[in-house]
């Protein structure tokens, strides 16, 4: 390595994941908090024909405190969807530099009667349609990025139809997503009839019906299948032989066109029977989604430019002049091997060397 003043560092001789496969041996140059395209007096790094992937997103974690995104961040996860927890969390975790970028639902969103409402407490709870306005309103009003809603099968708990409907009619008015929690088919159900635009799990025991399938497609509906967290939850309840459905829908799903996400519902929420690691656990979500038939380079995807492009993060994603210098340097070929991802050499957060 050569040193200078200039604040800018050069990446020579890596090969670069832009989304189709790996580019010949070229140069990528850091320069600030962004990627660009003058190496000019650069600090140089001869990376001598590692892997360089953009920063890995994980599309469904729940941030504990303020110690979260240094975790994700030190398996190479620079950017964490938190699907729910108190807003004043995190509050000061978006656009950060040197760990891992937070956005956040606050919030969830669910009905009175359910597992999730007992857990969550009355704060979390609706009771009815008309409680939809102000529950989405004042989610927006402590900067909600988006909104998480708690669906089960009809008759469990969850939000009664009209008011999961109600939820999503008022988040679209001010320009949020919908993720919708669904573990049953009938939670599946749900969410589609409400227009949830994302729906995040997906169920155990017995795969989703093919008309359900085909309805997700024919709706541009995306899924976050959460196989990490859907592998270790049959383990826990005895049953690990039920996750095979679990790969089968998204297999089946995959094959239908339907946009898959990478997410790990990463937590450490006491009384939680499972918790997904946060950062080492989407290096094993990459593996389920290659097991239930998305090819490396898919699944690479799934944890990079999808959920960037899905989530709005148009400043990540992809490794490009003017995007976040959000970058994993790695030592091996993960499109020949996924589990490569775990063979990391460097990260860069917003440009600044993560430390691990």
């Amino acid at each position: 390595m050569t040193t200078s003043s200039a604040g800018r560092t050069a990446l020579d001789n890596v090969r670069v994941f832009d989304g189709r496969g790996l580019t010949e041996p070229t140069t990528i140059v850091i320069d600030g908090a962004i990627i660009g395209a003058d190496d000019t007096g650069a600090d140089r790094i001869d990376a001598a024909g590692a892997v360089l992937l953009p920063g890995l997103i994980d599309a469904h974690v729940h941030i504990r405190d303020h110690d979260t995104p240094a975790l994700l961040a030190a398996h190479g996860v620079t950017t964490g969807l938190d699907m729910a927890c108190e807003p004043e969390v995190v509050a000061d975790l978006r656009n950060t530099v040197g760990t891992s970028d937070i956005r956040s639902a606050g919030r969830a969103i669910v009905g009175p009667d359910g597992m999730h409402g007992k857990f969550l407490g009355e704060p979390a709870i609706i009771r009815g349609a008309e409680q939809a306005e102000p529950a989405v309103a004042q989610r927006h009003s402590t900067g909600s990025d988006y909104i998480k809603l708690v669906l089960e099968a009809p008759g469990e708990g969850g939000p009664d139809a009209a008011s999961a409907k109600a939820v999503v009619t008022e988040a679209h008015a001010r320009g949020l997503l919908v993720i919708a929690h669904a573990a049953t088919p009938g939670a599946y159900t749900m969410a589609l009839d409400a227009g949830a635009d994302v729906i995040t799990h997906v169920p155990a025991g017995n795969p989703l019906p093919a008309a359900t399938i085909e309805r997700i497609a024919a709706e541009g509906t995306i899924v976050v299948p959460t196989l990490t967290m859907m592998e270790g939850m049959a383990a826990v309840r005895g049953f690990p032989a039920a996750f095979g459905a679990c790969l089968a829908s998204v297999a089946a799903m995959h094959a239908a066109g339907i946009p898959i996400l990478a997410g790990t519902d990463a937590n450490a929420n006491p009384g939680v029977p499972m918790n997904p690691a946060f950062g080492s656990g989407l290096h094993h979500e990459l593996e389920l989604l290659v097991a239930a038939g998305l090819s490396p380079t898919e699944a690479l995807h799934a944890a990079t430019a999808g959920p960037a492009e899905r989530f709005g993060l148009v400043d990540r994603g992809a490794i490009a002049p003017g995007l976040r210098a959000d970058l994993v340097l790695l030592d091996a070929d993960p499109l020949t091997d996924i589990t490569a991802t775990t063979r990391i050499r460097r990260i860069w957060s917003a440009g600044t060397q993560v430390r691990r």
